[in-house]
């Protein structure tokens, strides 16, 4: 049985952070406000993933209350999707994403963001899509105040036999 899921984040931008998406530091004056990294695109994804598995949302197993995980990169949270996938007998088959950001273009480093979710996730980047889009100067992503992102990924039980 194949089971797809949903993920949606936003993050406010904040002076004096990185911004960081996909596991990769975008050039940018501004990073994204967050407990982590705030990786818009990793949580999005994460979210997708553990929907798909009919499990709790990222906060659940990354409390932003929990001092401990300050700063993580959410590739690390990507990686912990995985295993739960792995403890739930299920194989991940495939994300897409959009970034949703008037600001800055994100295409170009759309490859090595594969190759790092591809990594964290231990699919093929050719199992991954990644799109970017504008907000067409409309809401808080259209005056430049953040980033969105949305995904869907696909899950399938692992075979098991019985001997």
């Amino acid at each position: 049985m194949t089971r797809v899921g949903i993920g949606y984040d936003v993050h406010a931008f904040a002076e004096g952070r990185r911004l960081i998406l996909g596991g990769v530091e975008i050039p940018h004056v501004r990073g994204l406000a967050g407990h982590s990294d705030a990786d818009v695109l990793c949580h999005a994804i994460a979210d997708a993933i553990l929907g798909a598995m009919g499990l709790p949302d990222i906060g659940h197993y990354f409390p932003p209350s929990d001092a401990s995980i300050e700063g993580i990169s959410s590739l690390k949270i990507l990686e912990k999707c995985a295993a739960l996938a792995v403890e739930q007998q299920r194989r991940l088959i495939n994300v897409d994403a959009t970034l949703i950001a008037e600001a800055p273009k994100v295409l170009k480093f759309a490859p090595q963001m594969k190759e790092n979710l591809a990594r964290a996730l231990g699919i093929t980047p050719a199992d991954i899509g990644i799109k970017a889009t504008t907000n067409e100067g409309m809401g808080f992503i259209g005056r430049g105040e953040g980033i969105a992102a949305m995904a869907v990924a696909s899950v399938t039980e692992v075979a098991t036999r019985d001997f």
